[in-house]
């Protein structure tokens, strides 16, 4: 085993070992920074190579949706069913190789669906080519994690391998700021309690990293991995679904069993069902998918065709989309609906839209 991977697996352990209190806290931090670092090198190596492989694949559409899961678990054939892609289907193992791509044309939004080859254990650090798989699922908008209902215990396997790989799912990044000084030492102001987070462990942190003179600011609760990413700027933080297949190979007792031991969003039989209509309304949910009305100045608005957003998107967002040169030539936008105070209020660019709203764009 190289050096690397056996100094990750001795902190792995000294953390694993450890018993988390305020009397350990700072050593405890200290290590998981170390541990941090020594991944982040593995992770930006898998990262470039996954470049140089052709392992990528352009986002289109309204949202990008990647399953996730261990080969054979019924990827392609759910990939298949909700969308019009064509990817290859077998009863045995890494069927899928390359990065298969298709659409699911659901209330209007058109929503990319990636199957990628499948995820064993050791992903992270470079088994298989998890590493190119993982690099493809940071640019997701939404993770499905697909499960075998004969194989529940999969699950936090895989979510290691994805969280090694600086994937955070269903979690919200940490309003923290670290502003770098030249001087004056490390500053560290509050606005919430950490409990689980005190000075000396945020200061012993920031050292592992070399920040030795900043100002940080804690707005959100956070604990040390949370401070971690954070100093590292490299996260991407997607909202999930489990999904079991294969339910039709368990009885309705053992699926029950699963569901506490699993807590899975939805379970489906892939290879039977022909009516997926509830998993595509959790997928438009979980991408907080909105839809928006367009109107010309002048002319009635099109509420036949909505504009797809992602909820709490700008007029910036809109413009964005609809053009490139939309941003820089944009004279004020009138709106009509639950954002507006009142019916065509005229409104900039920073304004946050709301589901059903009537938006009319003034551009140079």
């Amino acid at each position: 085993m190289p050096d690397y991977l056996n100094k990750i697996k001795e902190l792995e352990d000294l953390i694993a070992g450890s018993k988390y209190n305020k009397r350990t806290q700072h050593a405890i931090g200290m290590y998981k920074a170390q541990l941090a670092k020594l991944k982040e090198k593995e992770v930006t190596r898998g990262s470039k190579k996954a470049a140089t492989t052709g392992y990528s694949v352009r986002k289109t559409g309204d949202g990008t949706v990647i399953l996730v899961g261990f080969p054979s678990v019924g990827k392609s054939t759910l990939l298949n069913k909700l969308t019009d892609a064509e990817s290859p289907v077998g009863a045995y193992a890494f069927t899928t190789l390359t990065v298969i791509p298709g659409v699911l044309d659901y209330k209007h939004a058109k929503i990319q669906i990636l199957d990628v080859p499948g995820i064993v254990q050791g992903a992270a650090l470079g088994k298989g080519r998890g590493k190119e798989v993982l690099n493809v699922v940071q640019n997701a908008d939404l993770v499905i994690i697909l499960l075998d209902a004969l194989h529940p215990e999969h699950l936090p396997v895989l979510q290691k391998e994805l969280y090694d790989s600086n994937i955070r799912l269903n979690k919200k990044k940490p309003f923290v700021k670290i502003r770098k000084r030249a001087k004056d030492g490390l500053r560290i102001g509050r606005t919430v309690l950490t409990p689980d987070l005190d000075d000396e462990t945020i200061m012993t942190v920031l050292k592992e990293f070399r920040i030795n003179n900043a100002e940080i600011l804690i707005r959100d609760p956070i604990d040390v991995d949370d401070l971690i990413d954070v100093i590292e700027q490299n996260k991407s933080y997607v909202p999930s679904l489990i999904v079991m297949n294969k339910k039709d190979l368990v009885s309705e007792q053992k699926l029950a069993a699963i569901s506490k031991q699993t807590n899975y969003d939805i379970a489906i039989s892939a290879d039977q069902d022909s009516d997926f209509v509830e998993l595509k309304e959790l997928i438009y949910d979980r991408l907080r998918l909105i839809p928006l009305f367009l109107k010309e100045p002048g002319k009635e608005a099109d509420m036949k065709e909505p504009l797809i957003m992602f909820k709490d998107c700008t007029i910036r967002d809109v413009c964005s989309k609809l053009h490139k040169d939309f941003v820089s030539k944009f004279k004020f936008a009138r709106v009509w609906g639950l954002s507006a105070k009142f019916p065509g209020q005229r409104l900039t660019l920073r304004h946050m839209l709301k589901a059903g709203d009537v938006l009319e764009l003034h551009v140079k």
